[in-house]
């Protein structure tokens, strides 16, 4: 079965927010399975509009990825995160 993908470029405006959301989302990515490929680190933009941190997630699946961004336990952080900055998220069947 292919892997799930979320995929955030993030352009962070209030970083004590960030920090909270930083600190609350892990464990819900872990409870679904879930691991970080990419969580910001040295970042160049090649093409299009800059986004000065991407983060990559991999779940088993992409139903399990979906599972993950909709659930009760992630509500809470993702409202922190969007409230402390813009940008766009993507889901994405892997191969």
């Amino acid at each position: 079965m292919p892997a799930g993908y979320i995929i955030a470029q993030i352009d962070v405006s209030d970083a004590a927010a960030f920090e909270e959301y930083r600190a609350l989302v892990p464990s819900t990515i872990k409870q679904y399975g879930g691991e970080y490929i990419i969580r910001g680190g040295k970042q160049e933009d090649l093409e299009g509009s800059p986004n000065p941190r991407t983060v990559v997630v991999r779940f088993d699946s992409f139903e399990q990825a979906r599972k993950w961004y909709y659930s009760a336990e992630y509500e809470k952080p993702k409202a922190l995160r969007q409230a402390a900055s813009s940008g766009n998220a993507v889901l994405v069947e892997g191969v």
